[in-house]
């Protein structure tokens, strides 16, 4: 299993950036996914979180700015930020849950992470 996390950057307050995390190596509609950020000096934090039918929760520090979605047609699970602050500033990291067989255990992914910087 696969989890390829893309599209981090470095961008000013108030932008706007796309994450994608594309999976492979797994069925995809057994995926539950859910975004985690780490700060320097700070401990892995849930963000945003997606069910396998699309029932989404935030963290109340993203409520309003942040948005996920997937798209099962393209095993891509999104997680849209707008009005990025500098405490947004972290490495994101997607955790996968799913299976990858049929009726196969649910497993654990971790994606590699991508940076987002935000300046002020």
């Amino acid at each position: 299993v696969q989890l390829q996390a893309s599209g981090g950057g470095l961008v000013q307050a108030g932008d706007s950036l796309r994450l994608s995390c594309a999976a492979s190596g797994i069925i995809f509609s057994t995926v539950s996914m859910d975004w985690y950020r780490q700060a320097p000096g700070k401990q892995r934090e849930l963000v945003a979180s997606i069910t396998r039918g699309g029932d989404t929760n935030y963290a109340d520090s993203v409520k309003g700015r942040f948005s996920v979605s997937r798209d099962n047609t393209k095993n891509t699970v999104y997680l849209q930020m707008n009005t990025l602050k500098p405490e947004d500033t972290a490495v994101y990291y997607c955790n996968a849950r799913g299976r990858t067989r049929t009726l196969g255990p649910v497993n654990d992914y971790w994606g590699q992470g991508t940076q987002v910087t935000v300046s002020s």
